[in-house]
């Protein structure tokens, strides 16, 4: 292998593990972020699942009628505001096509495949450097009602297909897993997936830098690329107004890649989805969650990172800004009062939102574009902690001439080609 010098644009945790696995083959690697730290957007809104069995796209069968019948409810899992913006009449309509069930079952195939090669590198990595980042093992994913249950059922089958282990429970056998599940709040099953995990994702994001930096990473931060323009064996980067070369550079920028990639004649269909996330502390040990929850009826998970309990979910098609709205906090601080209120002051939350890089179909592109020595990384929506191990080391192995160790069908840039 030739080593090479290597660019990564963007310091959230993919393009962290990016760097990390392109620095332990042995290639001269830089990352460029825009802000004053890794992790500081996506990344750090997210919601800490690290869960295979439950990853797969947002366009699935009946979401588009889950979404018409949560628009007039005040405490809903999903928001839609009205735009002219052809981009977004494009993805929506590209998003539709893809909720057939046959789509649905070839997309979280291929996301399923990343993650749970991810999750595996995630381990090794993590009892290779004695890492802590907030981790517990187990997700209960719980249904409210019948209908619930039943939009859930084609990823259930899928569970069963692939032999993933999970147990369907009642409510007893829910509380049996969380014994802190509240009482009043009704529900008619939960799916248990004992192999699933979550984890503190900024917290993983800022130890790994510092494993990289050691390795030789340099990270420069504030740095914002402008440009991207191919030269003589390799790429130029337009930064801060001052301009760079690298041989090689990956676009792992989340919601900002497909701007860097456009002038390259690259299209993308990546729409910035907005999520929510909310921190509150843990005021009462005995009634918090042992490991993580996910309310199947309002999108949103529950996730326990220490001596705090993460609340994230709700998605917001349309809006282009950081406002926090009211409905959204309401859903969020209803979820976490439905099944443990007495395990925090939800109200009194640190409030964040962001946006997700999402395609419509839901895997996440990865490896070289038609322009030489540009790779990207990007797409991975909600599940980029889940599928950041596994993403960087197959954008690493491909930079390297290595074969990657996990079938890529359906994960690289030709499925828009």
């Amino acid at each position: 292998m030739t080593q090479k010098q290597v660019a990564v644009i963007g310091g959230g945790v993919v393009g962290v593990c990016t760097a990390y696995f392109l620095a332990e083959a042995g290639h001269d690697v830089v990352v460029i972020e825009r802000h004053h730290n890794v992790a500081q957007e996506a990344s750090f809104t997210n919601a800490g699942m690290v869960a295979p069995g439950y990853t797969g796209p947002t366009a699935a069968p009946g979401m588009p009628r889950k979404i018409l019948s949560s628009l007039f409810r005040s405490e809903s899992s999903v928001s839609v505001k009205l735009s002219t913006e052809r981009a977004l009449w494009r993805w929506a309509r590209s998003w539709l096509d893809e909720c057939e069930v046959d789509r649905y079952h070839i997309n979280r195939s291929r996301m399923q495949r990343i993650a749970f090669y991810s999750r595996d590198l995630l381990r090794l990595m993590r009892d290779h450097y004695q890492i802590n980042y907030e981790q517990t093992q187990g997700v209960l994913q719980l249904f409210r009602t019948q209908k619930d249950l039943a939009l859930a059922r084609p990823a259930i089958n899928m569970l069963a297909e692939y032999d993933i282990p999970f147990m369907m429970l009642d409510a007893d056998g829910a509380r049996t897993v969380e014994p802190s599940l509240a009482s009043h709040t009704p529900f008619v099953a939960a799916l248990y997936l004992p192999e699933d995990e979550t984890g503190n994702c900024p917290l993983f994001a800022k130890r790994m830098k510092y494993i990289a930096s050691s390795m030789g990473v340099q990270f420069h931060f504030t740095s914002t690329v402008e440009a991207l323009e191919p030269e003589a064996g390799g790429v130029g980067l337009l930064i801060n107004g001052k301009r760079f070369s690298a041989d090689v550079v990956v676009v792992a920028a989340g919601a900002e890649s497909a701007r860097l990639l456009k002038p390259l004649g690259i299209q993308v269909p990546i729409y910035p989805v907005k999520t929510y996330a909310a921190t509150a502390l843990i005021k009462n040990f005995d009634h918090a969650p042992r490991a993580a929850i996910i309310d199947e009826a309002y999108n949103v998970s529950l996730a326990r990172m220490g001596g705090r309990i993460r609340l994230a979910g709700i998605t917001e098609i349309g809006p282009r800004n950081d406002e926090l709205q009211d409905h959204a906090l309401r859903t969020l601080v209803k979820v976490g009062t439905d099944w443990f209120p007495h395990a925090g002051s939800y109200a009194k939350s640190n409030f964040w939102s962001g946006t997700l890089p999402t395609l419509p179909d839901g895997p996440p592109l990865l490896g070289a574009t038609h322009v030489r020595n540009v790779y990207v990384n990007i797409g991975h929506g909600a599940h980029g902690w889940g599928m950041a191990a596994g993403s960087g080391k197959v954008v690493a192995d491909l930079i390297s001439g290595q074969t990657p160790e996990i079938d890529l069908d359906g994960l690289t840039m030709a499925r828009y080609g």
